[in-house]
């Protein structure tokens, strides 16, 4: 076979390759000759079918057959020829004249970008470090009883932290919004749960009593016809409620599981929970600005066809995580992750490459144990990954992802940023 190359834009190539035709009516009379075994046509006896009459009737849908299979056998060993690694599975444009006595096809493909990495010895990663407090754990003990306040009406003007009850129609150019009309919604001041002066616009009413609020939608606002709008909100406060905290005893206490209502040991188990916490997002953050760092530092053009397969899954993931349904995410939102996550693969992919790294079965142990530990039965589950051979897939990605940060830690520049537990756990 004979190939030719050329350069499209960016990485497309289109690849022609001419297949040798005697080779090819080779096979075909072979074929034929296998067909006139048991060929059964009007007339004619089973297997006593002339060539002629086989080769009339057959020979187009004979070529066709061979060039399928001659496709599969020499596009691969074409791309080795060339030194050619396609991004995704070429389109195949077929160039078939049997009567010219030629075949031959185009495969238009991506190939994989080369990727020559950046040193890092000068680049900078910020990485955060935390200590655990005891003003740390007041707040989270504190959060924990927020979360399981209740209201107690009042007659008094709203304040920052109320419950409001309130119903409100939205009117746009003076008239009703269809479907705009709500009673009986409950918000709290401070939640950030409508759009900007909403909740501002409220405080201080009291029961009973109607406000007008003019306001202006967000431009990104998930209702379309109201996007960037300016509208008015008629809004009536049928009730105020405060909040009130449980109050943090034993009863308290039993709610999460200590049975004997001991403060000190609540106490002591939210600690190794924040502690927990701590240490993963302390590393996940770690991560994070490594990998910030190692796209900034290696910009690469990246195959279309990668690009594309990673949006579609980032939205398939994206409606997983939303409930399903008929929800739908357009890809193109998700094209700066795409992009991120292709690139960050192929760098991740060369520096294993360039420094031989191999999963350390070691780590993964531990990983597999530190996610079992969360378990009421650890070994269980550690038994469980332990089954399949699969199922330690996704472990050792993460492993040896963890050994590449390890590694690039060693080589850059560390400064450490040191960060309280509120900005680690918000951020």
């Amino acid at each position: 076979m004979r190939v030719s190359v050329e350069a499209g834009e960016g990485l497309e190539r289109r690849m022609r390759v001419d297949l040798p035709f005697d080779e090819v009516g080779a096979e075909v009379e072979k074929r034929l000759q296998q067909l006139a075994r048991h060929a059964k046509l009007p007339g004619f006896r089973p297997g006593k079918v002339p060539l002629k009459v086989l080769r009339q009737r057959y020979n187009a849908e004979l070529h066709q057959e061979v060039f399928g299979d001659m496709v599969q056998k020499t596009l691969y060993k074409a791309f080795e020829q060339e030194s050619l690694i396609p991004a995704g599975l070429p389109q195949i444009e077929p160039d078939l004249d049997i009567a010219a006595g030629r075949m031959a096809y185009t495969a238009i493909f991506e190939v994989m970008p080369e990727i020559r990495l950046a040193s890092v010895q000068d680049r900078v990663i910020k990485r955060p470090v935390c200590e655990l407090t005891d003003a740390d754990l007041d707040d989270m003990i504190q959060r924990l009883r927020a979360q399981r306040k209740t209201w107690e009406p009042v007659d008094r003007p709203a304040q920052q932290g109320d419950q409001l009850s309130v119903s409100f129609v939205v009117k746009v150019d003076g008239e009703p919004f269809e479907g705009s009309a709500v009673t009986d919604f409950k918000l709290e001041l401070g939640s950030g749960g409508l759009i900007p002066g909403f909740e501002e616009g409220l405080i201080g009413a009291t029961p009973g009593e109607t406000r007008t609020l003019d306001l202006t939608f967000p431009e990104d606002h998930q209702t379309k016809p109201l996007a960037g709008k300016p509208a008015r909100f008629e809004v009536t406060i049928d009730s105020i409620a405060k909040p009130r905290l449980p109050e943090l005893d034993a009863e308290f206490v039993k709610g999460f599981g200590i049975e004997d209502g001991d403060l000190e040991r609540f106490r002591a188990d939210v600690r190794r929970n924040m502690e927990r916490e701590l240490k993963e997002r302390l590393i996940a953050r770690t991560k994070e600005r490594v990998m910030d760092m190692l796209y900034e530092a290696n910009p690469i053009e990246l195959p279309r066809v990668l690009v594309e397969s990673e949006q579609r899954t980032l939205a398939k993931q994206m409606r997983q995580a939303l409930g399903g349904g008929q929800m739908s995410l357009p890809p193109e939102r998700l094209e700066s992750d795409a992009k991120r996550r292709v690139a960050l693969g192929l760098i991740l992919g060369q520096i294993i490459r360039d420094n031989d790294i191999k999963v350390d079965p070691e780590r993964v142990r531990e990983t597999v144990e530190h996610i079992a530990s969360s378990y009421e039965h650890p070994q269980e589950v550690i038994d469980y990954y332990y089954a399949d051979e699969g199922r330690l897939g996704p472990i050792r990605a993460l492993v040896i992802e963890d050994q590449v940060v390890d590694l690039i830690l060693k080589q850059a520049r560390v400064e450490d940023e040191p960060l309280t537990f509120a900005q680690l756990t918000e951020q």
